[in-house]
């Protein structure tokens, strides 16, 4: 279910590390893997407007980043088996355009650590989670924390229960069962309201998605938690041993597609986010 994978590389050390996970998702779902670079034509300074037209800049520009792509990774990725592009413009809006005429399945970056942090809203990444169509797997860590072997699939998937829960569970369930991985499920009841208030929404939260379980066959089991959503979210999955963390881009008007859940979690997880 997940044949093309596309590999955003802009040639740096976050990138480099991000390597690993995309070859560990292109063994586990049997994909291809194209590496994609997006150059900006138009930068130049003016001592390179002195000597040569904005053409020739642009066109050097561009030869430099084909030889680069065409070098990057090639141990890791055959030039061979994964073809590379070039492009150029708006670094997101072209992996996004990208991912969605090219018919890509997934799109694997690196969320440049600590300045993902400060500045998700005006980050590459941040802008391909809104715009891209397709899931999108990030991870902070990548230059630290290696993935786990292959032999250990341990993956969570919350649920908040909005309209858009049955399609992330569907996505979740087929992949895991492509994978072979073990699925568990959490869903997190936020920390307000009387006793009964909560018993109330466990039981609906329970009866809601077990009886989409059943219509799916779904077999994995569920935790309902209580708490502040993101950072119990993030510590279920983290108590579960998980290597990737499966939630939803739901619309929102704060955010754009990003909720205020999903820009949480993306920021703050300190292991894979696939946000679907």
């Amino acid at each position: 279910m997940i044949k093309n994978i596309l590999f955003p590389v802009d040639f740096s050390p976050s990138c480099i590390a991000m390597a690993a996970y995309v070859k560990r998702a292109a063994v586990i779902f049997d994909s291809d893997v194209t590496l994609v670079h997006v150059c900006d034509l138009a930068s130049h300074n003016g001592f390179e407007l002195a000597m040569r037209s904005p053409q020739e800049i642009a066109e050097e520009h561009w030869n430099i980043a084909r030889r680069r792509i065409d070098s990057f990774l090639e141990a890791e990725f055959p030039l061979t088996k994964c073809p590379r592009m070039v492009l150029s413009g708006d670094v997101a809006e072209q992996i996004a355009e990208t991912a969605r005429t090219g018919g890509f399945d997934l799109i694997i970056m690196p969320t440049h650590a600590g300045r993902f942090r400060r500045m998700l809203l005006g980050s590459t990444t941040a802008k391909v989670l809104n715009d891209a169509d397709c899931p999108v797997m990030t991870t902070e860590h990548a230059e630290i924390i290696s993935p786990r072997s292959l032999e250990h699939r341990e993956w969570v998937c919350a649920l908040d229960l909005n309209g858009d829960f049955k399609r992330v569970l569907d996505f979740a369930n087929r992949a895991a069962g492509v994978a072979g991985a073990r699925l568990s499920l959490i869903h997190v009841i936020q920390n307000s309201g009387s006793a009964a208030q909560h018993g109330d929404h466990e039981a609906e939260a329970r009866r809601r998605i077990g009886e989409l379980q059943k219509s799916i066959g779904c077999e994995a089991t569920l935790r309902v938690i209580r708490g502040p959503i993101k950072q119990a979210a993030l510590d279920a999955a983290q108590q579960s041993g998980a290597d990737i963390l499966i939630i939803g881009r739901p619309a929102s008007s704060v955010f754009g597609r990003l909720s205020d859940f999903t820009y949480g979690v993306v920021r703050d997880s300190p292991f894979p986010v696939l946000s679907l």
